[in-house]
């Protein structure tokens, strides 16, 4: 499921980036790679604010549409 729509407050792995490779460079330089463990903080309006490792990232809807988690 896309990270905007997944419970919040729960350790979430990341399954796939749907993103050309060029942004799953930079996604991967901000801690978010496929198999990574991420926790989703809140969502609105499909913009999301995560945890990675020990930081905390706000991703815009079209960047976080892209980012599916199980």
């Amino acid at each position: 499921m896309p990270i905007a729509i997944a419970p919040s407050n729960r350790e979430l792995t990341v399954r796939k980036i749907g993103a050309e490779e060029k942004v799953k460079k930079h996604l991967n330089e901000l801690g978010i790679t496929v198999g990574s463990t991420i926790t989703l903080l809140s969502s609105s309006g499909g913009n999301v604010i995560v945890i990675v490792k020990e930081g905390r990232l706000c991703l815009d809807k079209t960047l976080a549409s892209k980012i599916l988690v199980a």
